[in-house]
């Protein structure tokens, strides 16, 4: 046997929010082709699409019913329709004038996959009973279903390739993003130079904050001006305010103010919780985290992202390259100022065998 296989299948959505099993269509598509490896790493090409991590899944207890009350969770605390930034369609320069015609208005499905901690990359055991789900925020626009796809790499053994540190260069703002995928930074140049020195071509490369770095999160989206600089900017600087001005509709009441909007903010986290607690009969040690999101400090809380991420590699003419989907980029995302105006990541190298 070879010793990795490689799958992509599209999708069709079928609703705006859905959880596909990729597993099984895998089955249902092509047969064993992967059955009979003992690991399964996943990637999604999109950024209002993507996988729970294996870890998070665990703790809601690979059930289905879990995933989707967690997921549906944070949609509730950013609502769709809301006035970001992100969705003034006619403010983005970047877009030509037929691409804003079909340009969807998505920036709740953005926030709820930052929010929520979903992966452009995951690994899974080969096991049954660890159900791998895709879930779109994002799957219709204007009534019609997107165009979405995965790659599955099934292989039987991880082989450590080494280390190497990398310096991020930010600005001293206390709130900043930095699109690590930028050429001017040249990080990926760097490992990709590392990849071919090292010799990967399938395998997994992981970048991970300082352990002693507390003051910044790591995510995998579309790096927009508005959305990075504004609507994800308000998150962090003031949450309970971003929830209650985006939720104004919701209360149909003039004259409302923004200290009673808040209080109504607050309200609603702790009663979206709670009742998925006990829909569910999940551990309420995990769920409890979530109350942080809006309400506590420091602003490492207020978002689920994780300290690390993993980019997929695979080859092409004949060498190892990381897998990027078009509007992708690996983000790094700070809430309080840097020594040194730089940030320190480290990217572990792991070949597939």
């Amino acid at each position: 046997m070879n010793n990795t296989a490689e799958i992509t299948i599209e999708f069709q959505p079928k609703s705006r929010f859905e959880m596909i099993p990729v597993r099984d269509r895998l089955s249902e598509e092509f047969g064993s082709l992967l059955a009979d490896f003992k690991q399964h790493i996943y990637y999604s090409y999109h950024t209002t699409a993507g996988y729970i991590d294996h870890l998070t899944s665990a703790k809601l207890n690979h059930s289905p019913a879990s995933m989707k009350a967690y997921v549906e969770s944070f949609q509730k605390l950013f609502p769709p329709e809301a006035g970001y930034f992100h969705d003034r369609i006619d403010l983005r320069d970047e877009l030509t004038a037929s691409e804003k015609m079909a340009e969807p208005k998505n920036c709740d499905a953005h926030l709820t996959y930052i929010g929520c901690g979903l992966r452009n990359c995951v690994t899974y055991p080969n096991r049954n009973d660890m159900p791998v789900y895709f879930i779109d925020l994002d799957g219709i626009n204007n009534g019609k279903s997107r165009h979405r796809k995965t790659t599955v790499v099934g292989y039987n053994r991880e082989e450590p390739a080494g280390t190497c540190q990398l310096t991020v260069p930010v600005t001293c703002h206390s709130i900043d993003t930095v699109n690590l995928r930028s050429p001017e930074l040249g990080l990926f140049g760097k490992l990709h130079e590392e990849l071919i020195a090292r010799g990967i071509n399938y395998g997994r490369v992981d970048l991970r904050l300082d352990r002693n770095d507390k003051h910044a999160g790591l995510t995998v989206n579309e790096f927009e001006t508005l959305l990075m600089k504004h609507d994800l900017h308000e998150v962090i600087r003031d949450p309970l305010r971003f929830m209650a001005e985006k939720s104004k509709h919701v209360f149909q009441k003039p004259g409302l103010v923004l200290s009673k909007l808040r209080g109504y903010a607050r309200y609603d986290v702790v009663r979206i919780i709670q009742k998925t607690i006990d829909e569910l009969g999940l551990k309420e040690s995990f769920f409890e985290e979530m109350l942080y999101f809006f309400m506590a400090y420091p602003a490492s809380r207020r978002l689920r992202m994780k300290r690390s991420l993993s980019l997929l590699v695979r080859e092409e003419d004949g060498v190892g390259k990381i897998v990027n989907g078009r509007y992708q980029s690996p983000i790094l995302i700070q809430w309080s100022r840097a020594s040194g105006d730089r940030r320190i990541l480290e990217a572990s190298f792991t070949s597939f065998r």
